[in-house]
């Protein structure tokens, strides 16, 4: 057994962390898509008619 074995192969620990990266990216983008708001609903007009009291 030599130490240059391991060296080229990412170790378990590695694998997990990437794998728990990957997971919480996925969760991040999940939670942004469910909280976006469609595009058609930020630009419609809403009429001003405060300037009309009295």
């Amino acid at each position: 057994m030599s130490g240059q074995d391991n060296a080229d192969a990412p170790g378990r620990g590695d694998q997990i962390e990437a794998a728990e990266r990957e997971a919480a990216r996925q969760r991040l983008l999940a939670q942004a898509e469910a909280e976006r708001i469609p595009v058609e609903e930020t630009t419609r007009a809403v009429p001003d008619r405060r300037w009309r009291r009295g």
